[in-house]
């Protein structure tokens, strides 16, 4: 009952609260008045029966003294005219002496009050019969069932009563509880909002009355403030860093891109050793190029700068992809399965992610594995880009986390900076789409871009922008 209870409302468990109590209440008062006025309506009832009884015996007395004997009682049928009622005479031993029309067995005379045959029946003594004889008893006796429906409706009413009360506890408790629970129902409604909206700078409803409710709205917008402030400095922190990153990176490219141009020669003017050491560094230079391109395009998408999108066919851009990883593919099996497949977007970027998901194919498993990049328009107009392979597949458990920045996988064989499943994330995002990884019919890993056709007004506003 207390688990059935609990898992209720708090409006119903007030409300039940305060009718229990009340249903106990008027149970309570209901039993004590029934059985008060129970036990005074059968005395009045064995008062009423009593003296009728009396009435009877002494005007047989009056007629005893005078010589009218038993037989001779003045209005005996009178007496007994009450509806159902029953009177007999009797001598001391049972011996019946005179009785009213239809009267049944009153039991024992020398009973005062008894019940017997459906009839509260009362036994007075007369005295001695004519001439001196035995001791003359009259029996008087009235149904019962008159005052044991007086006493039935007397319970059901009272039962009806504390049926009612509960009911009315119930309503009121239900009402009073709603008013009293009012304020925290907007509390939860306004932190409902602010959870849809992810804007603590929302106030809060503060209730009139100085109590408990209103102690909880004014701590919880302080609370809110906190967050707000503290949010709003974190955004801050933020957006320099991307700012920072953004601005080092596109500061880098160009020195880099000189330092690029500057080992290339040296390494065609060096011979020997001195051409191993130029090599190593125009390598780790390539790489560092690589690093901050990732870096800024990570940045922008961070600081939501929309590319620029013209339309074009997803399927070049997965074979010119194919064709650039073509030399570090040859220990894989790299196939195209690609139809003509129109998307608006930056073509750059999107080439960025087909690289991306066939580069970590070829990177993440071991050589002989087939890799199968395809594309095809959906029929809701959308477009798909899947990249599979039949190697050994990623774990469930390490799916949430392998879109995230400088994640590398174990089995990482290419020196990765962990940077490229989260630029394909990035991008599509920009773009709108969504990327998925799942297993594939052959048992590996199966990575699936969808990205969504916009209408032709927005791709006549892109390429005028563009």
């Amino acid at each position: 009952m207390r688990k059935q209870l609990s898992r209720l409302p708090i409006r119903s468990r007030l409300a039940a609260s305060v009718a229990i109590v009340v249903f106990v209440i008027l149970g309570v008062v209901a039993v004590t008045v029934g059985t008060l006025t129970a036990r005074r309506l059968r005395s009045d009832f064995d008062a009423q029966v009593t003296a009728q009884a009396f009435n009877i015996s002494h005007l047989l007395h009056l007629d005893l003294r005078g010589g009218g004997g038993i037989g001779g009682l003045t209005n005996f049928a009178s007496y007994a005219s009450v509806t159902g009622a029953a009177a007999r005479i009797s001598t001391e031993d049972g011996t019946p002496q005179a009785a009213t029309s239809g009267a049944p067995y009153l039991g024992n005379p020398l009973n005062p009050v008894s019940e017997i045959n459906g009839y509260r029946v009362a036994a007075v003594n007369v005295g001695f019969g004519p001439g001196g004889g035995e001791t003359v008893i009259v029996q008087y006796g009235l149904p019962v069932a008159p005052l044991a429906g007086e006493i039935a409706n007397l319970e059901l009413v009272l039962l009806l009563g504390v049926l009612i009360g509960t009911g009315l506890a119930f309503a009121a408790g239900a009402f009073v509880a709603r008013r009293a629970i009012a304020p925290i129902a907007q509390l939860t409604a306004a932190a409902g909002e602010i959870e849809r909206t992810r804007d603590p700078s929302h106030t809060l409803p503060e209730p009139i009355a100085d109590d408990e409710v209103a102690e909880l709205s004014r701590t919880l917008s302080g609370m809110l403030a906190s967050l707000s402030e503290a949010r709003s400095e974190t955004e801050s922190m933020l957006e320099r860093q991307r700012a920072f990153v953004a601005d080092a990176s596109h500061e880098l490219r160009t020195p880099l891109t000189s330092v690029l141009a500057n080992l290339e020669l040296l390494v065609d003017s060096v011979a020997g050793a001195d051409r191993d050491v130029a090599e190593s560094a125009l390598r780790s230079t390539q790489r560092m190029r690589r690093l901050v391109g990732d870096l800024l395009l990570l940045a922008r998408a961070d600081a939501g700068h929309a590319p620029l999108r013209a339309p074009f066919d997803l399927a070049d851009v997965v074979i010119e992809a194919a064709s650039e990883l073509e030399p570090s593919s040859r220990d894989h099996v790299l196939e195209l399965d690609v139809v003509p497949t129109p998307v608006n977007g930056n073509r750059d970027d999107l080439q960025r992610v087909a690289t991306n998901l066939i580069e970590n194919a070829l990177r993440h498993t071991p050589p002989g594995t087939h890799i199968t990049a395809s594309t095809r328009p959906l029929p809701d107009g959308s477009s798909e880009l899947v990249v599979a392979d039949d190697g050994p597949g990623i774990p469930p458990e390490l799916r949430p986390e392998l879109f995230a920045r400088f994640v590398r996988g174990r089995g990482d064989r290419g020196g990765s900076f962990g940077l490229g499943l989260a630029i394909v994330a990035a991008v599509t995002q920009a773009h709108g789409g969504t990327v998925s990884v799942d297993d594939s019919p052959h048992g590996g890993a199966r990575f699936t871009v969808r990205l969504p056709t916009p209408t032709a007004a927005s791709v006549e506003k892109q390429t005028v922008s563009a």
